[in-house]
């Protein structure tokens, strides 16, 4: 992993660290210590709470009207860049998150485009932390003038890549970035993210395994800004649950055996497993599975809940769960984005991806400028405290009719707190099923 020096930060994201997480209560009762019934499981006897009924259901249509025209229009487009991963370990996370941002640019300039100009977009690979793709994806960005880039996807990426960014007076714009680490970073207030950082995905998580019984866990976990990151707060979560974490193996990217870290795990004979990794995980549960250890007994993250169905046999993951920040991507949304890529088997930070290139583009609108340290400056403003809208077309429409609005996007509530950070969000559960694809279980709402 590459670490950046990072200088003082603002003093406002150190207000925002003060705050803390406030999960609210759920069906799932997160957060509270298990019962005396629960309490008496043996090891690998998991009983999570049943997939809520509501999981995935579709979300109403948007009506909008004409959208008037731009009362200020600019000489220079607003384009934008994106830096996703189509090579190295998160790979899989690309193509929903270039849908979204296709399908944000598609419906902004079947609305009119951004003051009066179509907005253009500019994709480049961030490859992983194992290579420089990201560094020389981002010179090429920025030697094409963007005001923005969208990416990177791993944290530890965009450790490598922040500085050159904002540096040179240019929006970094995250739609999976969760490491904590980017709420104090000195980003001179050009770095914004629409995940929510993993203080709040780790205490779901931690207060979930431990609502499904589970007294021990063990795991393992990616020695990287994401992997310890994420792990520090799952294991917090659990501890302050009631339960004891008897083991925790780390690995380094890059790492192709694993045997070791799975046999110690085992050894301890956990309760539960959570593996924090990127697509290690695919060659880490035949491991862990062969093993005897139940697919009920595993729970996975973000980085690596992923499509299966063509990597192990049928019933290797049945009854595993996964958190992934953000909302259940809707039914009427999915279609969106299979129109853009028919291809897509994920659609994980496609929301966020979307909703990145939607507030950046009604920014530009409220503060009449592409210039990415003007657009902002206008970014919490378009996210927070006006008339709620949930679309580019219907957002802009009241922008230029002289109103204030509240951005909600297709990844759930958007309120930016002073750090860039997201000061609300769900996070969604997911179960996989015979076929090793994961389906929407029930969605935990926190407050950050």
């Amino acid at each position: 992993m590459i670490s950046l020096p990072q200088a003082a930060p603002r003093v406002a994201k150190l207000t925002a660290l003060s705050i803390g997480v406030a999960l609210l209560a759920t069906a799932c009762g997160g957060g509270s210590t298990p019962s005396a019934t629960e309490s008496s499981a043996a090891a690998g006897s998991i009983a999570c709470p049943a997939p809520s009924a509501t999981a995935g259901a579709s979300s109403t249509a948007i009506e909008t009207g004409n959208v008037p025209a731009a009362t200020t229009t600019t000489p220079t487009p607003l384009k934008l860049g994106s830096l996703l991963p189509t090579t190295g370990s998160l790979a899989f996370l690309g193509p929903p998150e270039i849908a979204g941002v296709n399908l944000g640019i598609k419906e902004v300039n079947a609305a009119g485009g951004v003051l009066g100009k179509p907005v253009q977009v500019v994709h480049r690979d961030s490859g992983d932390t194992k290579t420089d793709i990201a560094t020389q994806s981002t010179t090429a960005l920025l030697g094409q003038g963007v005001s923005a880039i969208i990416g990177a996807a791993s944290s530890g990426v965009s450790k490598t890549v922040i500085n050159q960014i904002t540096g040179a007076g240019v929006i970094q714009f995250s739609p999976a970035n969760t490491s904590p680490d980017f709420t104090t970073w000195d980003d001179k207030g050009l770095y914004w993210r629409t995940a929510p950082s993993d203080v709040l995905q780790g205490k779901v998580l931690g207060n979930y395994i431990a609502t499904c019984g589970a007294q021990t866990v063990g795991m393992i976990v990616l020695n990287d800004a994401y992997g310890t990151g994420l792990a520090k707060n799952v294991k917090a979560a659990f501890e302050a649950a009631g339960g004891q974490v008897v083991a925790e193996e780390l690995f380094n990217e890059g790492d192709s055996q694993f045997s070791s870290q799975v046999d110690k795990v085992i050894a301890a004979k956990p309760d539960a497993i959570a593996l924090i990794t990127f697509d290690q995980a695919k060659s880490i549960v035949p491991l862990i599975t062969g093993k005897g250890i139940k697919p009920t007994q595993l729970f996975m993250v973000d980085g690596n809940t992923s499509d299966y169905s063509k990597d192990f046999k049928a019933g290797t993951l049945k009854g595993a769960q996964g958190t992934i920040p953000g909302t259940f991507a809707k039914e009427d949304f999915k279609k969106k984005l299979l129109a853009i890529d028919p291809a897509l088997k994920d659609y994980s930070y496609a929301g966020e991806s979307y909703d990145a290139v939607n507030l950046i583009s009604l920014a530009a609108e409220a503060a009449k400028s592409t210039k990415g340290t003007e657009i902002a400056k206008q970014l919490k403003a378009v996210s927070e405290g006006g008339e709620k809208c949930t679309d580019f077309a219907s957002c802009v429409t009241l922008l230029r009719n002289g109103k204030d609005i509240d951005y909600d996007g297709e990844s759930g509530p958007v309120t930016f707190s002073d750090a860039g950070d997201p000061t609300e969000a769900s996070i969604g559960i997911y179960e996989y099923q015979d076929d090793n694809k994961y389906t929407p279980a029930r969605e935990e709402f926190g407050k950050l």
